[in-house]
């Protein structure tokens, strides 16, 4: 249900870091593709994609996120059918196939099944909150995640398939799971990662690799962090100004306004600006925290859960590949790297983050 009269329990908090890091993200992309062909059409297209996020926001924001429980299933459904349709109209860019054009447009089905997880497994523990410490309850759980991730890791995009698990295994962590099945859990992972390392693209392989000697293969797998790192500290401080960062605006740094735009923002704003950026993201994790903790009903709390986990894993995965400390995944920078598809399904969690804060308080009529 749709109702205005929330507008005083509105958490402004949220929208102004939302909208600070927001621009913050389209002065980086502008910087950094102003010169390439297009002059910076990217930052324009970032921009619309941006507002129409916005509405959605406050759209959301003021629905009452509760509502979605009864829509878990069909979008539970609408997930497989997206994840599945790619292998068969899917546009295959750099050797992945994880994106679909409809209408003339063009968006990777995966993000927008983050959002769709999130509701869809919000809902199932909600609706078995007092049960969790069940082993069966856990097994159930964990097939309705297994599913589309399999289907992921097919196209294959490795990164949104371990935030699908770091969604699912936040959610457990918050339930009522015993410790005794939690450490089963952690146990069959360990030994099933041999598996996975065997089962891993070679290039994926590598990218682990070089995660623990870059300059092993300087040229290669290493690449994208060698220069990324020398960019972060060519940054210093103040930066060298937007516009102005030699391995950004010579092109050293790849995928410099989406993977690597960390490594971009802070060669040209300097530790100043990277720090505000972590700080800012810090804040708005801190505000998903807090909302988790006073909602008012499980579904509520499962769904600010999730969201934030998945923000958080954006987060760190994103900047730690950039400063070496986690393998290349493909994974964007919430609000901060170009990806229409990304942008709105983050203003869209926010959005149902504001709706529970805005809900968790008894409306004044």
């Amino acid at each position: 249900m749709f109702n205005l009269r929330g507008l005083k329990n509105f958490d402004w908090f949220i929208i102004v870091i939302t909208l600070l890091l927001f621009a913050i993200g389209i002065a980086i992309i502008y910087s950094t593709t102003y010169g390439m062909a297009g002059g910076g059409k990217e930052a324009i297209q970032q921009g619309i994609f941006g507002g129409v996020g916005l509405l959605i926001f406050f759209g959301v924001a003021f629905f009452d996120y509760r509502s979605f429980r009864g829509t878990s299933g069909v979008l539970y459904f609408i997930t497989l059918l997206l994840l599945a349709v790619v292998f068969f109209t899917g546009v295959t860019t750099m050797g992945a196939t994880r994106w679909i054009t409809i209408a003339g447009f063009k968006f990777q089905p995966s993000e927008f099944a983050k959002l769709f997880m999130i509701i869809a497994m919000a809902k199932y523990f909600s609706d078995h909150a007092e049960d969790m410490h069940n082993f069966k309850r856990i097994v159930i759980s964990g097939i309705y995640f297994a599913i589309p991730t399999f289907l992921v890791i097919l196209q294959p995009d490795l990164g949104t398939a371990l935030v699908f698990i770091v969604i699912w295994v936040a959610m457990l962590a918050v339930s009522r799971i015993k410790l005794k099945h939690f450490l089963i859990l952690v146990m069959g992972a360990l030994l099933l990662l041999p598996i996975g390392w065997m089962t891993m693209h070679d290039y994926q392989r590598k990218r682990v690799l070089a995660l623990v000697d870059p300059a092993s293969d300087p040229k290669g797998a290493g690449y994208n962090v060698t220069q990324a790192q020398i960019a972060i500290g060519s940054g210093q401080f103040f930066g060298r100004g937007l516009g102005h960062g030699p391995q950004s605006q010579l092109n050293f740094i790849p995928e410099k306004h989406t993977d690597f735009i960390f490594a971009a923002l802070a060669e040209e704003m300097g530790f100043l600006g990277a720090g505000l950026v972590i700080l800012l993201f810090a804040g708005l994790l801190a505000r998903g925290i807090m909302i988790a903790a006073k909602s008012r009903d499980y579904f509520g709390m499962y769904l600010s859960t999730g969201i934030v986990a998945m923000l958080a894993f954006h987060i760190f995965l994103n900047i730690g590949m950039n400063i070496g400390i986690a393998p290349v995944a493909g994974i964007p920078l919430p609000l901060i790297s170009l990806g229409g598809s990304s942008v709105i399904v983050i203003f869209v969690l926010l959005g149902i983050l504001e709706s529970i804060h805005i809900h968790h308080k008894k409306i004044d009529f």
